[in-house]
């Protein structure tokens, strides 16, 4: 199969969008498919063997390492000489809604996996155009031959969108990666001042969307030194109110793995998440999570069994369930592996097979026609 996958974020770029993108390229070289990668910024030409086309971009204000595809004429070009049988549209907002538009011409199906809560994501940025944001979204996805969400939250809001056909597809978790075997004993005596505390940890972007400043609220819990993982825009605020955490900048590969693993909690407090990976990578690490009671996690964390949620309107939600957690050992331990044992068949072989056999399956099978 020919699959067209027009991303609004590819490598170097690491977040959600990126990493999704990353794995599913993956998968179907793997199985035999072509894949070809159509993203905006600068960067390598090609990944695991399929090729990269790079458009048009520009940075976004307050965030300028963060590359937004703008309208370029060479995605439908691109299209039509790579002739595909679907287009997988990733995250489709602003280069996806190019990508669509050249699919609809061409008459070729699409799929799009919604992954971006981006009212959410624009109100952190000082944009309030919620009714705007979600009528663009909805228009988008109303115009899709099916779109997959990675939650129920996601389902919800979308369905309230009168988007049609939609389907839950939630992510893999990289488990030959991600696991509590890279558990650093010399590393975690180190920085917990030789098991004196506890270390509570936040794996992601530093960047207002994903409300780190909330870190803040259990910097002062006795016992415990936060540890914080990734880079962004925020960076600079949570060093000068942080001065005891421990930052490590952005890790990648076994590195990223030893600090997740080397982790006592994890905590993710963002309200906007439409799935949140870090949960599911953190829980395949055997590290204890603590999320807010919105969004993805809500699907991620079995609260009590696999994970405490928080209420994330409640003043002191947060410093609650963290407090919980650090001052009682078994429940950690048990919260733990239960979630290390529920994540276990979550791979991502299984979610690519599924999106092909199933879902690109289903939208090539759709009765379509070009659109002038």
């Amino acid at each position: 199969m020919r699959v067209a996958i027009v991303t609004e974020s590819f490598l170097p770029q690491v977040n959600g969008v990126s990493n999704t993108v990353r794995h599913v390229v993956h998968q179907l070289v793997r199985l035999g498919h072509e894949p070809l990668v159509v993203a905006p910024g600068p960067g390598a030409p090609s990944f695991h063997g399929a090729p990269v086309v790079r458009v048009r971009s520009l940075g976004l204000p307050g965030y300028r390492s963060f590359p937004v595809g703008l309208p370029d004429t060479a995605v439908e070009r691109v299209l039509a000489d790579f002739r595909p049988d679907v287009v997988h549209l990733a995250s489709p907002i602003v280069l996806g809604a190019v990508g669509l538009r050249a699919a609809r011409r061409l008459g070729v199906p699409t799929v799009a996996v919604y992954q971006t809560d981006v009212s959410g994501f624009a109100r952190h940025y000082g944009v309030r155009a919620d009714l705007l944001v979600d009528r663009w979204i909805g228009r988008l996805h109303r115009r899709c031959t099916r779109t997959l969400v990675p939650s129920t939250a996601s389902y919800d809001q979308l369905r309230r969108l009168g988007v049609p056909d939609l389907h839950l597809w939630r992510r893999g978790v990289s488990l030959d990666l991600f696991g509590p075997r890279h558990h650093d004993a010399e590393r975690h005596a180190t920085l917990s001042h030789g098991g004196r505390d506890l270390l509570v940890g936040y794996v992601g972007r530093l960047a207002p969307e994903k409300q780190v400043r909330r870190l803040v609220e259990i910097a002062d819990i006795p016992g415990v030194r936060l540890v914080v993982v990734g880079d962004g825009p925020e960076q600079a605020w949570l060093r000068h109110r942080l001065p005891g955490a421990h930052f490590t900048g952005q890790l990648t590969g076994t590195h990223l793995a030893t600090a997740f693993a080397s982790l006592d909690v994890f905590v993710h407090p963002g309200e906007n998440e439409t799935f949140c990976q870090t949960v599911q990578e953190a829980q395949a690490s055997g590290v204890p999570v603590v999320a807010a009671g919105s969004g993805g996690p809500r699907d991620l964390v079995d609260h009590g069994r696999t994970g405490l949620l928080y209420d994330p309107g409640e003043a002191h939600g947060l410093w609650r369930a963290v407090t919980a957690m650090v001052r009682d050992e078994a429940l950690r331990t048990r919260l733990a592996e239960a979630a290390l044992a529920a994540v276990q068949g979550n791979t991502w072989a299984a979610a690519v097979d599924d999106l092909i056999g199933q879902h690109y399956a289903a939208a090539v099978a759709a009765p379509r026609r070009a659109v002038a």
